[in-house]
C-alpha cells in the first residue's frame, strides 16, 4: 500500500496541508457499501432543500436547480451510469459533488444547516422503514401460504410432540397455526420498531442543533415521520434503532429456523411426512438417489450470520460516547446484511410452504407408535372413575408398559389384561383409545380439536389481514 500522501478533499480539507494516505482512504471510504442509500440520500436532501427555500435560507431558483440535479442524479444510479469514487467517501459527498458538476453554485449551498451526521443518521431510518415495510408484506405473504395449508389440514392428524418423542395426537394444520401466531408476533415486533425508528434527525446538524432559522417540524412531515427527534445530541448519536431492528431479526429468523428444522426432520425417509418440491431440494454429486433439503437447511442456519450482525452492533454501540464517533460508520453492513439474510430467507420458506406436498398417510401412521393416547386415558380414570390424576397417572403408565410388553398399539389391547390392572374400566375406554377421538377432546380453547382450529384461524386471517386480494 502506498504510503504517498494525495491531494487534500475539497470537501474538508480547508485546514488540511495534505490529504490522507490511501491506507486512510481505504479504512475511511464508505462508498463501496452505503451507496445502496441513494434513493434515502436524495429524498432526504430534496425535503432539506424545500425547507431551506420554504425559510429563505435559500433562493426559490436555487431549491429549483437542486431538486432538479438531484432528480438527474437519481435516474443515473437507477440506471447504473453513475461512476461512484473511492476519494470521496461516502454517498452523501458522491451525490454532493455530481450535483456541483451539474447545477455549479446552487449545490454548495445544499448543505446548509445539516451535517453528514443527521445526514446518514436520517437515511439509515428512512432505509430501516422501508425495509419494515416491504418485510410486513413477505412475512404477511408467509403467513398466507401458512394459513391455506393449515386450513386444508385441519383433520389430517399427526403425532405431536415433546423432547422430539411422541406426545399427543394434534392436526397438522393445529401444527402450521401455531407458525402463524409467531410470524404474527414477528410482525408487531417489525411495526413495534418502526415507530422508534419514524422519527427524523434532519436538522439536527453535527451534535447540537443549528443557528440557522430552520423548520424540523417541515422536513420531517415532508418525510414521512412522525415528528422531529427532541434532542439533536440523541438524533446524531443514536443507533438503537438499529439495534433494535437487528433484534426483531433475530428473533424472526430464529422462528423461520425452527420451522425449517422441522422441514428437514418431516422431510427424511424416516418420517416422510412432506415432500418439499425440486424448486427447494438439491442432488448429491454422489449419490444419484438423494433430493436434500438444501433450502431449509440454510434457512436453518441463517440466525447465526443474524445474531452475530445483532453483536457486531451492540459491540460498536458499547461505550462509545455521544455524539458522532466514526466508530458509526461500522452499523451498516450488518444492517445491510441482516435486511438481505431475512428477506431471502422469508422468501425461501414461502416457497417452500407454498410447494409442500403432505404425506397424511405417513402421518396417521405415525400415531400408530408412541402411545399418544395415554394422557387421555389417565383424563379418562379422573372423570369416570373418580381417581386422582397422579394415581391415574400411575394405572395408565402400566397400561403403557402392559402395550410395550405385547407390541401393539393402546386400542388393540385386550379389555381383560387391561382390567387386570383396573378392574372398573370397560367397553367405553376404547372410545377413549381412539386417535380421533383423542384429537377432538382437546376443545379448550386454543386445543386442538378440529372446531377450535378452524375457529382460530378465521380468527387469525381477521387478526392478521390474511384474507385480502394482494395476497
Amino acid at each position: 500500500m502506498s504510503k504517498k500522501n494525495k491531494q487534500k478533499s475539497s470537501i474538508w480539507g480547508g485546514r488540511f496541508k495534505t490529504g490522507p494516505s490511501d491506507l486512510m482512504q481505504e479504512i475511511n471510504s464508505s462508498i463501496s457499501f452505503d451507496k445502496i442509500l441513494y434513493s434515502e440520500d436524495i429524498e432526504g436532501s430534496k425535503a432539506h432543500a424545500k425547507m431551506l427555500a420554504t425559510q429563505k435560507i435559500i433562493t426559490p431558483e436555487d431549491f429549483k436547480a437542486i431538486k432538479q440535479g438531484l432528480e438527474k442524479i437519481h435516474e443515473e444510479i437507477a440506471a447504473g451510469h453513475f461512476s461512484f469514487s473511492v476519494e470521496l467517501e461516502d454517498i452523501h459527498m458522491n451525490i454532493e459533488t455530481r450535483l456541483s458538476e451539474l447545477i455549479g453554485e446552487p449545490a454548495k449551498r445544499l448543505h446548509t444547516a445539516r451535517s453528514r451526521n443527521d445526514q446518514i443518521a436520517t437515511d439509515i431510518r428512512l432505509y430501516l422503514r422501508n425495509q419494515i415495510d416491504q418485510l410486513d408484506f413477505l412475512l404477511k405473504k408467509l403467513q398466507k401460504e401458512l394459513w391455506k395449508k393449515a386450513e386444508k389440514n385441519t383433520l389430517t392428524l399427526m403425532p405431536g410432540y415433546t423432547h422430539l418423542q411422541t406426545a399427543q395426537p394434534i392436526s397438522f394444520g393445529f401444527h402450521l397455526a401455531a407458525y402463524i401466531e409467531m410470524v404474527g408476533r414477528d410482525r408487531e415486533r417489525f411495526q413495534d420498531c418502526r415507530k422508534r425508528i419514524n422519527e427524523s434527525p434532519l436538522g439536527a446538524a453535527a451534535l447540537a442543533g443549528t443557528s440557522f432559522p430552520i423548520d424540523r417540524h417541515l422536513t420531517a412531515k415532508l418525510l414521512g415521520f412522525d415528528r422531529p427527534m427532541p434532542n439533536a445530541l440523541d438524533a446524531v448519536s443514536s443507533r438503537d434503532f438499529a439495534l433494535e431492528f437487528a433484534s426483531a431479526a433475530t428473533i424472526c429468523a430464529i422462528h423461520l429456523s425452527r420451522l425449517a428444522e422441522e422441514i428437514v426432520i418431516w422431510s427424511t425417509d424416516r418420517f416422510n411426512f412432506i415432500q418439499l418440491s425440486d424448486n427447494f431440494t438439491t442432488g448429491s454429486s454422489i449419490m444419484p438417489q438423494k433430493k436434500n433439503p438444501d433450502a431449509a437447511e440454510l434457512v436453518r442456519a441463517k440466525p447465526g450470520r443474524i445474531m452475530g450482525h445483532f453483536t457486531s452492533l451492540a459491540t460498536i454501540l458499547k461505550g462509545l460516547p455521544l455524539a458522532y464517533g466514526k466508530d458509526l460508520q461500522e452499523d451498516k453492513e450488518p444492517l445491510f446484511d441482516t435486511q438481505k439474510t431475512l428477506f431471502i430467507s422469508i422468501a425461501a420458506m414461502t416457497g417452500m410452504i407454498e410447494d409442500m406436498h403432505i404425506n397424511a398417510t405417513a402421518m396417521r401412521n405415525a400415531l400408530q407408535r408412541g402411545h399418544p393416547t395415554a394422557t387421555d386415558l389417565a383424563d379418562f380414570l379422573v372423570v369416570k372413575l373418580g381417581k386422582t390424576f397422579r394415581d391415574a397417572h400411575h394405572i395408565s403408565g402400566k397400561i403403557v408398559a402392559l402395550a410395550d410388553e405385547n407390541k401393539s398399539a393402546l386400542e388393540d389391547l385386550n379389555l381383560a389384561d387391561i382390567q387386570k390392572i383396573e378392574p372398573k374400566l370397560d367397553q367405553s375406554v376404547y372410545n377413549i383409545l381412539k386417535i380421533d377421538n383423542a384429537c377432538n377432546a382437546r376443545s379448550s380453547f386454543g386445543g386442538t380439536a378440529s372446531a377450535q382450529v378452524k375457529e382460530r384461524l378465521k380468527e387469525a386471517a381477521v387478526r392478521f389481514d390474511l384474507d385480502d386480494k394482494e395476497n
